[in-house]
């Protein structure tokens, strides 16, 4: 329980940590970059480093995410990021169905993977016409089998799969290659892998695992034969673009969780801002109320939101997006240039607020996006607890560097509230 009148404002921001980068020195992104705000934030706070799930794991941002808000699925089977997204989607889900997370891609008649993101610049009417086309014309032997099939943000869609008759398994292979999934979560391959799109095994010998894959595998071809040749991609070679000939498919589920309350596990009234499919569907799905803040990119408005609700709720929790794209893009400089946005846009007013009034600022990250692997890594993240309250042992910035000596030590991601809490109440 936090002191009374505190206020907490909890920022992730997506794939921010990194590693030293030749194409900035030798520096990682936070390093290079001009944060004052960030670095006014740190020098009156604490730092630490955080693992957000797991020891060599290189999570995917639902469960990053799930862990760093205090929900720890170790003894129990994760549902699987599918079910997350679809759930944000607000596509209707029901025990048995199969959900999963796709995206939209570019193969060569190999199928080889060229881009696992058809070039990031798929507009909202080309994206809305291909769902149309598979949604008309991709079909199924079996009568029983139905599919939804709904585009989200970007190179980003959701598909549930529904058999009449029988529940669908979810432990089933994915046909991404360049993630995998244990006990339910999704996770980044760090070991070299073939970039070949890839057909989905069932697990185990169960029937209804065997039906599954088969089922995946099935609309996977569909799904290249129909986009092979079609007017939205002769649109886009007459444009210079590359092709969405391809959707991967990654991160099955089958089951809706059940989860505690956020506002009952802390005793404290809870709000989010965020904008992805993913995190609307977690923060659904833990009962915060979601408060609208604009584009994704606009850090301004998303800060005089949180401020101008502060009074209403004792913990806002806000994802950040930009860091994680320029990430697996392996643009350090365009990281580099979003952080500072970030912190002359958010930050800014973040910490001016914080002088006001008795507010907590709580920095970290979901995961590390380093940009010379162009994936998640099972790097650690750092973290700040930044309050009037305590007293300052931080150091000059908010970086990597200065995070790994800082006096919170390392910790897991599923302990940083609890940490936080103790932190603003014991100081």
């Amino acid at each position: 329980m936090i002191p009374r009148g505190c206020k907490i404002v909890y920022v992730l921001l997506d794939g921010v940590a990194d590693l030293p980068n030749p194409q900035l020195g030798g520096l990682t992104p936070l390093q290079s970059a001009s944060t004052p705000s960030l670095d006014a934030l740190a020098r009156r706070g604490v730092l630490g480093q955080v693992t957000t799930v797991g020891h060599n794991i290189a999570p995917q941002s639902d469960i990053a995410v799930f862990n760093m808000l205090g929900y720890d699925f170790r003894d129990e089977a994760y549902v699987g990021r599918g079910v997350i997204e679809l759930i944000g989607s607000g596509v209707d889900l029901r025990d048995g169905d199969l959900a999963v997370r796709g995206n939209f891609a570019t193969i060569d008649d190999n199928g080889k993977i060229l881009d696992r993101r058809a070039g990031r610049d798929i507009s909202e009417r080309e994206a809305n016409a291909i769902c149309e086309s598979l949604s008309s014309k991709v079909r199924f032997s079996d009568p029983d089998i139905s599919v939804v099939i709904k585009p989200t943000t970007g190179h980003r869609l959701v598909i549930r799969f529904r058999h009449n008759n029988l529940k669908l398994s979810d432990n089933i292979g994915n046909t991404d290659p360049a993630y995998d999934k244990i006990s339910g979560i999704g996770v980044a391959r760090i070991s070299s892998f073939q970039d070949t799109i890839e057909a989905s095994m069932p697990r185990d010998d169960l029937d209804t695992s065997k039906i599954s894959a088969q089922l995946i595998n099935n609309f996977s071809d569909q799904v290249i034969s129909i986009l092979k040749n079609h007017p939205v991609n002769e649109e886009r070679e007459y444009a210079g673009k590359k092709a969405i000939n391809c959707v991967l498919l990654r991160d099955a589920g089958n089951r809706i969780p059940k989860l505690e309350p956020i506002g009952m596990k802390y005793g404290m009234k809870v709000s989010a801002v965020v904008d992805m499919p993913v995190e609307i569907g977690i923060a659904n799905m833990l009962q915060m109320k979601v408060l609208p803040s604009g584009k994704v990119d606009d850090y301004e408005q998303k800060a005089e939101v949180i401020s101008s609700n502060l009074s209403s709720h004792d913990l806002i929790y806000a994802h950040i997006k930009g860091p994680d794209e320029y990430g697996h893009d392996g643009d350090a400089e365009g990281k580099r240039r979003n952080i500072e946005k970030i912190d002359r846009t958010f930050f800014a007013k973040m910490l001016e607020r914080s002088k006001l009034d008795d507010v907590t600022i709580v920095v970290s990250a979901d995961h590390s996006t380093p940009c010379i692997k162009k994936s998640h890594s099972p790097d650690p993240v750092p973290l700040l607890i930044s309050s009037t309250r305590i007293h300052a042992n931080g150091g000059l910035r908010f970086t990597e560097e200065y995070a790994a000596s800082g006096i919170l030590g390392k910790m897991n991601g599923v302990q940083v509230l609890s940490t936080v809490m103790r932190v603003i109440s014991t100081q």
